[in-house]
């Protein structure tokens, strides 16, 4: 079974769906079954649909080994309810798949799912502003100007200026880079780097830059605690105090100093069933509607380790504050407990990592339309957050670094142009410095000045004749 992988890009969920769906119908092995005494060519069983969907979405590198028996039955409702397969009867549209003896078949065809018409592109992200250009709505023509009472020293420099004794007056604009040039800065360099390693053309597919905040992006960066975590300006957007403290409680279980309340048996799965509560009822995921197709298009490259661990880095800088400082807290909390040998079994059934996969995939991650595959790539994102969250909710320091050099480039260049004089003295060229540090001669070393007044004499081998 091959499953080729499928990059990053626009519409990434829905090729994945078309190609799981080309491979189940044309590879899925097809043999006679008999059900109440009549025979059926061409079919399979639910259970044998299981096995065989199971074992391909494992195998595939764009799911990965976690996948869940239980989600292969989930993605097989959702085959039936789209008529990728039907039952033995002709029966489809209905989500009663179960893990059974049950008889399928595939229908005559299987449509695909088509991609969505979006308004073509433009390749640049976001163009720099021109820093020489006039405010919008402003020209030489229309500045308002106060009339002027003429007299005999106002005609004579008005006549002095007609006839080109004295040079007139010209409005020469200096544009000043403010708060929102710097914003704005911060946004395109950031959209541009993303767009860099997803090696796309245009990021317009996956993602509405309009609604990219580039406010968002600065606190991120500059807004944070000596741990790396986000801090908030609007303390209302915390996480509940209750929240906050069954979080501390399983991270650093048993050491819980701040638990007032009295433990006992089963207590750390209802203190997981709360915190379990308050992420499942987020009117939004943690990492928004918005920014869905983003996160999924990086996902095709985690055969790239280190250009996605990038990607991610700054996916997750475009997050609001209050949503990153949850991802973070969450992310954490997640970790230790799947680091800690003391802590017992919070589920009967499952493990504790694949526990925590499927509590909180959702909530990380998934889409506001109905997406057939978000299940799995939310479960195939999240555990590549717990195996990097600390590298990805960190801040690039590269993109830091680039944003901060551009931003005082511009800054002297237009301190520059502004005050030339001042930005010479303050500033020197080579030149100048010549002028000003006249080169003084190098001294000689001592050992060559030695060299000079004792120079080697040659060695002059003599005979010695006995007469």
């Amino acid at each position: 079974m091959e499953h080729r992988i499928v990059g990053p890009g626009p519409y990434r969920a829905t090729k994945l769906w078309n190609e799981t769906v080309e491979l189940f119908r044309t590879r899925m092995p097809l043999r006679k079954h008999r059900c109440r005494f009549k025979s059926y060519e061409h079919c399979f069983t639910a259970a044998e649909a299981v096995d065989w969907l199971h074992e391909l979405l494992r195998c595939s590198q764009n799911f990965g080994p976690e996948v869940t028996r239980k989600q292969t039955v989930q993605l097989l409702k959702k085959f039936l309810k789209n008529h990728v397969i039907e039952d033995i009867k002709g029966k489809w549209g209905q989500e009663d798949f179960e893990d059974n003896r049950h008889l399928y078949r595939f229908p005559p065809s299987s449509p695909l799912k088509p991609y969505p018409k979006k308004p073509p592109y433009q390749k640049d992200v976001i163009k720099f502003p021109e820093w020489n250009d006039p405010p919008a709505g402003t020209s030489q023509e229309n500045i308002p100007v106060r009339p002027v009472v003429m007299n005999s020293e106002m005609w004579y420099k008005r006549h002095s200026i007609a006839i080109g004794e004295v040079p007139a007056c010209r409005l020469v604009y200096r544009r000043q880079l403010t708060e929102a040039n710097v914003e704005e800065i911060w946004k395109s360099m950031t959209l541009s780097y993303l767009q860099k390693i997803l090696g796309l053309d245009s990021l317009e597919e996956i993602l509405d830059i309009k609604l990219v905040n580039s406010k968002f992006i600065i606190h991120n960066v500059y807004s944070v605690s000596k741990q790396g975590v986000v801090i908030l300006d609007d303390k209302s957007k915390e996480l509940p105090h209750w929240v906050l403290s069954a979080m501390k409680c399983l991270a650093n279980w048993p050491n819980c100093s701040d638990l007032k309340q009295p433990m006992y048996l089963g207590f750390e799965k209802d203190v997981f069933k709360t915190i379990a509560d308050y992420y499942g009822h987020l009117k939004e995921p943690l990492l928004t509607f918005h920014l869905f197709d983003a996160f999924v298009s990086v996902l095709g490259l985690l055969q790239k380790e280190k250009m996605a661990i990038e990607a991610f880095q700054i996916c997750c800088l475009l997050l609001p504050p209050e949503n990153r400082r949850k991802l973070q807290l969450l992310m954490r909390m997640m970790t230790r407990i799947c680091l800690n040998k003391e802590m017992p079994p919070l589920c009967d059934g499952f493990g504790t990592r694949t526990l925590m996969v499927q509590t909180f995939s959702r909530c990380i991650l998934c889409s506001k339309d109905e997406v057939d595959l978000d299940e799995l790539l939310a479960a195939r994102l999240v555990t590549f957050l717990m195996d990097n969250y600390q590298e990805i909710l960190k801040v690039p320091v590269a993109l830091q670094t680039s944003i901060e050099e551009r931003v005082a480039h511009l800054r002297r260049v237009q301190f520059q142009k502004s005050y030339p004089e001042v930005y010479q003295e303050r500033f020197p060229t080579p030149e100048s410095e010549a002028l000003l540090f006249p080169e003084k001669p190098k001294p000689k070393p001592q050992l060559l000045l030695w060299a000079l007044k004792n120079p080697f004499q040659p060695f002059q081998r003599t005979r010695s004749f006995r007469m």
